[in-house]
């Protein structure tokens, strides 16, 4: 009896040693995996990617795996977005902090522009991210699961609060239709510039410390720009 209780700890720290190595695995592949949608989807577009094609892209001899792992394709697709935004919270909760209760329009753009761009540099070359977006952005579903993980977010809602306490006399209308205008003129040209980039191609501008500062300036332009009266 006296040993018994050492016996029974060593067995219970053995088991959950096995279960933190399971977890682990687990996680790696999870990440294996988004890695290699996240690639095929860029590439390809969402619908004309498979379950199948995916788990064999990421070298899993089960052609089940990305199912046992997240489930549909739209779990997929949230898990990606999800890694994404994790870093761009950070990043937005950072500058939010930084720009403090800023009456400058172009600060609260930033914080929609910098975190994004500053990923995307962290990132390096190659990267698939911002085109694997652009493509989730062209299926209507999809794109669905992405504005609404995005303003979920803590650190969105606070820019978009900010930035709508600066533009009292836009109509609620206009600042849904803005709202999108952003979002769109964002995903796409932050993926453009990731393409060009990939391929070697001529950039717009030669660092995306300097692209962010071009698309801070585009959306403060457009968000600031008269609303024309309705036609008669």
């Amino acid at each position: 009896m006296v040993n018994a209780a050492p016996e029974k700890t060593a067995a219970g720290k053995a088991a959950a040693g096995k279960t933190a190595a399971r977890t682990g695995r687990a996680r790696g592949t999870r990440e294996i995996i988004l890695d290699a949608a996240e690639r095929l989807f860029a590439e390809h577009g969402v619908g004309e990617v498979s379950n199948r094609q995916i788990s064999e892209a990421a070298g899993q001899g089960n052609h089940f795996a990305v199912g046992y792992h997240f489930g549909t394709k739209a779990d997929l697709v949230r898990a990606i977005v999800r890694r994404y935004l994790a870093d761009l919270e950070e990043r937005r909760l950072r500058l939010l902090a930084r720009i403090g209760g800023s009456t400058d329009l172009r600060d609260w753009i930033s914080c929609l522009v910098r975190p994004a761009t500053d990923h995307l540099d962290a990132l390096g070359v190659p990267s698939r991210r911002a085109q694997c977006m652009a493509q989730i952005d062209t299926v209507p579903a999809m794109r669905q699961i992405v504005i609404e993980e995005a303003a979920g977010t803590r650190s969105m809602r606070a820019t978009l609060d900010g930035m709508i306490r600066l533009l009292p006399g836009l109509p609620e209308e206009v600042l849904r239709e803005r709202g999108d205008m952003s979002r769109l003129l964002l995903v796409h040209a932050l993926a453009e510039r990731e393409r060009a980039l990939n391929e070697g191609g001529p950039a717009a501008r030669p660092a995306w410390d300097a692209a962010a500062t071009a698309l801070t300036d585009a959306l403060t332009g457009l968000w600031t720009a008269p609303i024309s009266p309705p036609p008669e």
